[in-house]
C-alpha cells in the first residue's frame, strides 16, 4: 500500500467488497467499518473495494465479520499473477453474464407488455391476462438481485436503492394482481390508455404491469452498462499490469534458462534480444542497444543504452542484444509501482464525493416517507388510489440516486487511468481539488528545466582558425578523460565532425585540464591557468613549444569573459604554442522547456525558478525558457523555506523537482510534481508523478486533472439536479412510473458516458 495520512496508526488493507448494488451500499458498509475502535475506512463503490487502516489491536478477521455482518461478502484481493492476465477479460465476461442474462430476460418480456399498454388497439379481449403471464417472471426472477438485497438490508435494519426498486415495483405488481383478481380489470374486453406525457393521471388505468416490467428492464439495463463501463473505466489499470514481459531468459551457470519473469530475483542477469521487451528493472552489463520506452511513458524517440546504464522493465529492445542484471523485481519495479499508484487513486474519494455519500446514506428514508407522504397526501384530497398510488410509486422509482454514486469513482478511474497511458500518475482524488486552485508553479532548474548533463554550447576561435578543426583536436584529446565537463566536449565534437583521431602521451593534470600529441599537433585543453603555465612537469611531449606561456589573444578574452558572466564554463583550446578556441560547456536546456513555460502560463500559472547555482546561471536559463521570477544560490535544504514563504505570501504553489533534495519541497507544496526520471524520494513525495522527462507533461498533468475534476463536478450537477426536478413531478403525479425507471437509468447511464469522454484526452502535440 502506499503512504496515505490516517489518524488511525497500524496496518493498511484493502478488502474486495461483494453484494454492492448501489453508492448506498458503500455508505453503509463504510459507516459500519469507521464505528469500529481502530479503524478509519474508505468503500468505493465503482472499484468496489474498501481501503482500510486499522491499529494492530484489530484483526483483518474482525474486519470481514463487521462487513459481513452488514450484509454483504469481503476477502483480502488475490494478488495479481502474471498468468491471470490472459484470462482477465473472461473472468470479467463470467461476472457480467448473470446480469446480462436477467437483463435479457426482462426486456424479451417487457417489451410486449409494455406495446400492449401503449396501444389501445393492440389491447385484445384477454390482453391484461397475456400482460400478467409475461411480467411475473420479470417481477420475480430478472427483479430477483434488488428483492434479495432489499430483503438483506431490511433484515440489518437499513434501506438502499434496491430497497426502492423493489418496494417501487412490488407495489405495482401487487397492486395489479389485486386490481385483475379482486376490482374490475380482469374483466374479458378490458382497455385503458397509456400517454406517454407529463400529465395528472385520471384513474382510467388500474393496472401497472407495463410499469413493473418496464421499471425493472430499464433499471437492469442501467446496472448492466454501469457494471460494463466499470470495468472499461478500469482497462488502463489492467492495460498497464499487463505491459511486462511473462518470460524471461535468465543466464545462470553458463546456461541459459527460461523462467517466469515473476521468479526472477535481484542480481540475476537476463538476456534480452531484439524485440523482446525487458523483463524488470535493471542495468545493462553487457551490450548497447536502443530501447523504446513509448509504451510505458510516451516518448516516442528510442533511448540509446550501454553498459551501465539503467533500463525499466516493460520496455521494448529494439536494437542489440543486451544482458542486463536485475536491481529490482516483483511490487519493486516501477510498472508495478505505478500501477500501484494509479490503483491507489481509483480507490480515494475526492471531497465532493464524500459530501456525496453522506446525503445518499439518508437518501432513501427519506424518498420511503416522501413515498408514503405522497401516497397520504393524494388519498387525503380525495384523487382515489389509483392517482395516489401512481405518483407514491414514482417517488420511489425516480429516487434512485446511482448516478450520484458513480459521479466521482467512474471520471476518476478514467481520468488517472488516461493519465497513466501517458506517462502522467496521479496519487489521489484531492489532488485533483488542488489543481484548481494553484497559481504559482515553482520550477527546479537542474533535471527539470535543464537535461542536469553538461553539453557543449557554443565554439568561440581564433581569427583564422577552423572551428571543425577546433573540435576535431579537442575533442580527440578529452574522449581520453572521464571528466564529465571532458566528456561534454568530447561527445559535442563527435557530433559535429565525426570520428574523432586517437592521442598520444595524453596526460590529465588535476583541476586543470588536459595535454598531449593530436596527429603531430601538441595540445591543451584546459583551463586559462594551465596555458599560462607553459608545459607542466610530467611526460616528455613532442610536437610544439612547451616551455613558455600561452595567452589568450583580445577576442578569445572577451569571449571567456562573457561566458562566465553567464554563468557557463569556458575551456580554452591551444596547440603548438598558440592558443586557438574558448568552448563554452553548460548544462543545456531542454528543446522541451520554454515551450512547456508558455503552456504553464496559459494555464494561469506564474512559473519561478528556483536552484542553487549562482545568479548568473540562473538568469541565463530563465531568459532562455521565459520565466521572469529567479530564485538562485538556494541550498538543498532551504528550498522547502522558499515553498513556505511563497505560502505564507497567500499563493498556491506547485512545485516540480526530480532529486532527493526537493522531496520535501514537493511535500510542503500545495501539489508537488515529480519527474519520473528523477529519484525515489522526489517520486515518493510528489502528488503527480511525470513518467517522461519532459516539462510539458506537467501542464498537460495539470489540464489532465482540471479536465477530471470538471467532469465529476458535471456529473455531480446532473445527478444532484436530475433528482431534484424529478421528485416534485413525480410527487406531483405527473410522472408516470414507467418513464420515471426509464430516466433513471438514463441518468446512470449519462454520468458514465460522461466520464468515459475523458479516454478522448490528448496531451498537446
Amino acid at each position: 500500500m502506499s503512504t496515505t495520512t490516517h489518524s488511525v496508526t497500524g496496518a493498511e488493507i484493502e478488502l474486495a467488497i461483494g453484494g454492492m448494488t448501489c453508492a448506498s451500499c458503500a455508505a453503509r458498509i463504510e459507516k459500519k467499518l469507521n464505528r469500529m475502535d481502530g479503524v478509519e475506512a474508505t468503500v468505493n463503490y465503482a472499484t468496489e473495494k474498501a481501503k482500510v487502516a486499522f491499529r494492530e489491536d484489530v484483526t483483518v478477521a474482525d474486519l470481514i465479520a463487521t462487513v459481513e455482518a452488514t450484509g454483504y461478502t469481503a476477502a483480502p484481493p488475490k494478488p495479481a499473477r502474471t498468468e491471470d492476465a490472459s484470462g482477465g477479460a473472461d473472468a470479467a465476461s463470467d461476472e457480467l453474464r448473470p446480469l446480462r442474462q436477467r437483463l435479457v430476460t426482462a426486456v424479451t418480456l417487457a417489451v410486449p407488455v409494455i406495446l400492449l399498454a401503449m396501444v389501445p388497439a393492440w389491447q385484445f379481449e384477454y390482453w391484461q391476462w397475456l400482460s400478467l403471464t409475461l411480467t411475473a417472471p420479470v417481477v420475480t426472477y430478472a427483479a430477483w438481485p434488488f428483492h434479495r438485497a432489499a430483503w438483506t438490508n431490511a433484515r440489518h435494519g437499513a434501506a438502499t436503492m434496491d430497497t426502492l426498486v423493489s418496494v417501487g415495483t412490488g407495489a405495482a405488481f401487487l397492486w395489479s394482481l389485486w386490481a385483475l383478481f379482486f376490482g374490475t380489470a380482469g374483466m374479458p374486453g378490458m382497455t385503458h390508455a397509456f400517454e406517454l406525457t407529463i400529465a395528472r393521471s385520471d384513474g382510467a388505468g388500474n393496472i401497472y404491469l407495463e410499469a413493473a416490467a418496464g421499471v425493472t428492464a430499464f433499471i437492469l439495463a442501467g446496472r448492466y452498462f454501469e457494471a460494463r463501463s466499470k470495468r472499461t473505466a478500469g482497462a488502463a489499470l489492467k492495460a498497464l499490469l499487463e505491459l511486462g514481459a511473462k518470460e524471461v531468459t535468465v543466464l545462470r551457470g553458463g546456461r541459459e534458462d527460461q523462467i517466469r519473469t515473476e521468479d526472477l530475483a535481484v542480481g540475476d542477469r537476463f538476456l534480452v534480444r531484439p524485440g523482446e521487451k525487458i523483463a524488470t528493472d535493471g542495468t545493462v552489463v553487457e551490450g548497447s542497444s536502443a530501447v523504446d520506452a513509448s509504451m510505458l511513458t510516451g516518448e516516442s524517440v528510442p533511448v540509446e543504452v550501454g553498459v551501465g546504464d539503467a533500463v525499466t522493465g516493460a520496455t521494448l529492445n529494439a536494437g542489440g542484444r543486451l544482458v542486463v542484471e536485475a536491481t529490482r523485481v516483483g511490487a519493486d519495479t516501477q510498472l508495478a509501482r505505478m500501477a500501484k499508484l494509479v490503483e491507489d487513486a481509483q480507490n480515494g474519494k475526492a471531497a465532493a464525493q464524500r459530501l456525496a455519500d453522506k446525503i445518499s446514506a439518508v437518501f432513501v428514508p427519506v424518498v420511503i416517507a416522501l413515498a408514503l407522504g405522497t401516497l397520504g397526501f393524494w388519498l387525503g384530497t380525495g384523487a382515489g388510489m389509483t392517482s395516489a398510488f401512481t405518483a407514491a410509486v414514482a417517488v420511489l422509482i425516480i429516487a434512485c440516486p446511482c448516478a450520484l454514486g458513480l459521479a466521482t469513482p467512474t471520471a476518476l478511474m478514467v481520468g488517472t487511468g488516461r493519465g497513466a497511458q501517458l506517462g502522467i500518475l496521479i496519487k489521489g482524488p484531492e489532488v485533483l481539488e488542488t489543481t484548481r486552485k494553484v497559481d504559482t508553479i515553482v520550477l527546479d532548474k537542474t533535471g527539470t528545466v535543464t537535461t542536469g548533463r553538461m553539453t557543449l554550447r557554443t565554439v568561440h576561435t581564433a581569427d583564422g582558425e577552423d572551428p571543425a578543426e577546433v573540435l576535431r583536436l579537442a575533442g580527440a584529446l578529452e574522449h581520453a578523460s572521464e571528466h564529465p565537463i571532458a566528456q561534454a566536449v568530447a561527445s559535442g565534437a563527435a557530433d559535429k565532425v565525426g570520428a574523432l583521431p586517437t592521442p598520444e602521451d595524453f596526460a590529465n593534470i588535476p583541476g586543470l585540464g588536459v595535454q598531449g600529441v593530436v596527429d603531430g599537433h601538441a595540445v591543451i585543453v584546459g583551463r586559462e591557468k594551465l596555458l599560462a603555465m607553459g608545459a607542466p612537469p610530467g611526460p616528455e611531449l613532442v610536437g610544439g613549444p612547451w616551455g613558455r606561456a600561452i595567452h589568450l589573444p583580445a577576442g578569445l578574452e572577451r569571449a571567456k569573459a562573457e561566458a562566465e558572466a553567464a554563468g557557463r564554463t569556458a575551456i580554452a583550446v591551444a596547440w603548438d604554442g598558440k592558443a586557438r578556441a574558448i568552448l563554452e560547456v553548460a548544462d543545456a536546456v531542454k528543446e522541451t522547456s520554454p515551450e512547456a513555460v508558455r503552456r504553464l502560463r496559459a494555464l494561469g500559472l506564474t512559473p519561478i525558478l528556483l536552484t542553487g547555482d549562482n545568479t548568473a546561471v540562473a538568469h541565463s536559463v530563465a531568459r532562455e525558457v521565459g520565466i521572469d521570477e529567479v530564485i538562485a544560490e538556494v541550498m538543498p535544504q532551504d528550498k522547502v523555506d522558499v515553498v513556505k514563504r511563497l505560502q505564507a505570501e497567500g499563493r498556491s504553489v506547485a512545485m516540480v523537482g526530480d532529486g532527493v533534495n526537493d522531496a520535501a519541497a514537493l511535500a510542503q507544496a500545495d501539489l508537488g510534481l515529480a519527474m519520473g526520471t528523477g529519484t525515489d524520494a522526489a517520486i515518493e513525495a510528489g502528488d503527480l508523478t511525470l513518467v517522461r522527462g519532459d516539462l510539458r507533461a506537467a501542464a498537460d498533468a495539470i489540464r489532465l486533472s482540471r479536465k477530471t475534476l470538471g467532469t465529476i463536478k458535471s456529473n455531480l450537477f446532473w445527478a444532484f439536479a436530475y433528482n431534484v426536478a424529478a421528485l416534485p413531478l413525480a410527487a406531483s403525479g405527473l410522472l408516470n412510473p414507467m418513464i420515471a425507471g426509464a430516466a433513471m437509468a438514463f441518468s446512470s447511464v449519462f454520468v458514465v458516458g460522461n466520464s468515459l469522454r475523458l479516454r478522448t484526452f490528448r496531451a498537446e502535440s
